[in-house]
């Protein structure tokens, strides 16, 4: 049965995420709904801001959750603060710089894809049925950046597809965002650091990310998205040029080109340990505060 309060795509998120309920953010219910939800789920908060946290909900018959009333000396609530951006120590890279480099930031976004269906620049181009370019809206907000491609991204061409690939619409979906549409503030584009399927999907080498890079880099120059979501510890470590585990990089904000950065969990990851999936909520809160957040200058920014 629907809970009446929470809107049906944030419900279709918890369930492919295989959390309760009580995941849903406290600025979405009204006092009143509130008080209404806590006593249905025992033994766990609302979450509030961008973290979830368990926490002992009375249970006796006669323990009911009243509606909180104002205190005599409530002030009104702050303002969201404004999102830094971190320094961090960062992997040095070759410049982007060449014959090469040159003719791709010359290309705008048809021209780049058809480059890259070309592209036989390192052994990956021979080794792949085809090259994956990417999907979504040319001007999106929101822009995910993935690690590679897979068995099924490279036998259909594009990203994210297969249980994972459902699993992240259901995520998109619960904060309003698909992966196709018209409207750039609630499409998605999706695009991964490497566009050729490794073997047996292995991590990338050296020469074949040097080949790749500049192509994420002149997408995300044409999309100019307000924010790059980088899903994957692979994908995680080359936006924000750190070498940290993604536990280290999580609920935090990094530059890449100018435009923030946030970090979480690939969805394949997710449905190999289910457990991490609260965090993974909490990651895609994180990142819509970001959004919505005013931003300082640029702290530092990825080679």
């Amino acid at each position: 049965m629907e809970h009446p309060v929470l809107d049906p795509n944030r419900l279709a998120m918890l369930r492919a995420l295989g959390l309760p309920v009580a995941y849903v953010r406290r600025s979405l219910l009204s006092p009143h709904a509130l008080a209404g939800l806590l006593p249905e789920l025992p033994g766990w908060a609302v979450e509030a801001g961008a973290q979830a946290a368990r926490a002992p909900v009375p249970t006796a018959p006669q323990a009911r959750i009243q509606a909180p009333s104002p205190a005599p000396d409530s002030r009104p609530p702050k303002a969201m603060p404004t999102m830094p951006i971190e320094p961090q120590p960062r992997v040095v890279r070759p410049p982007l710089t060449g014959p090469r480099a040159d003719q791709i930031a010359a290309l705008d976004m048809d021209g780049l894809r058809a480059f890259t269906h070309d592209c036989r620049a390192c052994k990956l181009g021979g080794l792949r049925h085809q090259a994956v370019f990417g999907v979504g809206h040319a001007q999106a907000q929101v822009m995910v950046v993935g690690e590679a491609p897979g068995a099924e991204e490279d036998r259909l061409g594009e990203p994210f597809v297969g249980a994972a690939g459902k699993l992240l619409d259901n995520m998109l979906r619960s904060v309003g965002l698909a992966r196709s549409g018209d409207d750039p503030a609630r499409t998605v584009f999706i695009a991964n650091v490497i566009k050729c399927r490794p073997p047996g999907n292995r991590n990338p080498e050296v020469d074949e990310i040097a080949q790749c890079e500049p192509i994420l880099k002149r997408q995300i120059e044409l999309v100019r998205p307000r924010l790059l979501l980088a899903l994957g510890r692979f994908a995680a470590q080359t936006m924000t040029g750190s070498q940290e585990p993604i536990g280290r990089l999580r609920q935090r904000v990094f530059d890449y080109q100018g435009i923030p950065v946030v970090v979480s969990y690939h969805p394949a990851y997710l449905l190999r340990s289910p457990l991490e999936k609260s965090k993974a909520w909490a990651d895609l809160c994180f990142a819509q505060d970001t959004l919505a957040s005013p931003r300082q200058a640029p702290a530092t920014t990825a080679s």
